[in-house]
């Protein structure tokens, strides 16, 4: 099962790529984090609930097919209708029940370039295959540069814009209260080494800026969601954006003494961190290095 929900992870942007998949034994579990806040895995991204007595607030919603049993699992922590949906990025994994939610009433929330990438057919050169527009219904109708604040449910959730990290959309979702951050995919937890979507406008740099601004929102003791795997604390995260670091440094070092993409992968730069990560993760460690080698070489030219 794991093996196939990163295998949708790229795949899943194209939603007829979604629609063959077979979604009927998944199942949809609830796990609450801390008062006020739950978070949904299934299949694809985790599923971030705000519940309380102001309504439901979801971030990102996985597939369509999962929406039926999204809507029950988030009726099973709170009855109320879902008000907002906030996505964090712009694959579909994290956004293909927008368009069911969408015509079910949910105000869709966004950065300003996940609505303008979903808003127009795009063609994939790393899966070689054309995504096509998402319907008017699945589109975000509020969006953002920076990021915006909802004052929901006893709580302040901040949603803050982090540049060019996984993509060039990507948003962190903090309760300020709860002290609970959703990382959306800038951090993959355990389960795979990070996808950097460059096509999409992601970078190394960003992702790094993006895990040391999860750090300064969520407090020792907090929580932090990530994309993908499960619940983990600030110290995991810490650990995470070491990680980064460390690694990049290293590609960084290859890059400027002229070694070729081949030899710095052969280097194993990311092998001290292989144990920490599933072996049938989505991302291999040589793709993480290949794709870190390219970026830092063409910023060098």
């Amino acid at each position: 099962m794991r093996r196939l929900a990163y295998a949708l992870l790229v795949a899943a942007s194209v939603p007829a790529a979604a629609q063959q998949q077979d979604f009927s034994k998944v199942e949809v579990r609830v796990e609450r984090v801390a008062p006020g806040v739950a978070v949904l895995f299934g299949q694809g991204g985790n599923i971030g609930l705000s519940h309380g007595e102001d309504g439901n607030v979801l971030i990102d919603d996985q597939f369509a097919p999962l929406v039926p049993k999204i809507v029950a699992a988030v009726s099973s922590v709170d009855p109320d209708p879902i008000r907002f949906l906030i996505n964090t990025h712009w694959h579909g994994d994290h956004t293909g029940g927008n368009e069911r939610l969408g015509q079910a009433g949910a105000v869709i929330v966004a950065h300003d370039n996940v609505r303008r990438r979903m808003s127009v057919e795009t063609f994939s050169k790393q899966m070689n295959q054309t995504i096509k527009a998402t319907p008017k219904a699945g589109l975000p109708v509020v969006t953002f540069a920076g990021g915006v604040n909802f004052h929901l449910n006893g709580d302040r959730i901040q949603v803050v814009h982090v540049p060019n990290a996984h993509t060039d959309g990507d948003a962190l979702v903090y309760w300020t209260g709860a002290d609970v951050v959703h990382m959306g995919d800038t951090f993959f937890h355990r389960v795979t080494f990070p996808f950097i979507d460059r096509e999409s406008g992601g970078s190394i740099d960003g992702m790094i800026e993006a895990a040391k601004r999860g750090l300064a929102l969520v407090k020792p003791g907090g929580k932090v969601i990530p994309g993908h795997g499960p619940v983990a604390t600030r110290e995991e995260l810490k650990a995470y954006h070491d990680m980064l670091v460390d690694v990049r440094s290293k590609v960084a070092a290859g890059v400027a003494a002229g070694r070729t993409r081949a030899a710095v992968v052969a280097s194993k730069p990311a092998a001290p961190y292989a144990a920490t990560v599933a072996a049938d993760g989505f991302i291999k460690p040589d793709r993480f290095i290949e794709t870190m080698y390219d970026e830092l070489k063409a910023k060098r030219r």
